[in-house]
């Protein structure tokens, strides 16, 4: 399954796509501890890149990826194509979430 190609093209080189299995998706939902948003503020402030902010969605794109092989594979897909990733931030009542949704078409393949 970890080897399972997930792409955002329509296609697989050196493949053909020999059925449309079914489309897929996974959500994740992060919540932005408090001293991680305080420190996101600080570099806000200050300028810079904000580490511990780029580590969250660097983690949610590698979680939503995995459930989305996940998925396919349940479905006896061979790839993902067409992977689309959406990233939300929803706030509210002093709380901070990040949620990230990845959305491909599952697919089955054979070598061209």
């Amino acid at each position: 399954m970890a080897h399972m190609v997930v792409t955002t093209t329509d296609t697989v080189p050196g493949h053909t796509i020999t059925k449309v299995v079914d489309v897929v998706s996974a959500e994740c939902a992060y919540g932005m501890n408090l001293f991680k948003d305080f420190f996101a503020n600080v570099t806000d402030v200050v300028g810079g890149r904000s580490g511990a902010t780029q580590k969250v969605l660097r983690d949610a794109r590698r979680q939503v990826v995995a459930e989305l092989r996940a998925e396919a594979f349940a479905l006896e897909a061979d790839a993902v194509v067409g992977v689309r990733l959406d990233f939300n931030e929803f706030s509210g009542g002093g709380k901070s979430m990040l949620f990230v949704v990845a959305t491909g078409t599952a697919v089955n393949l054979r070598p061209a």
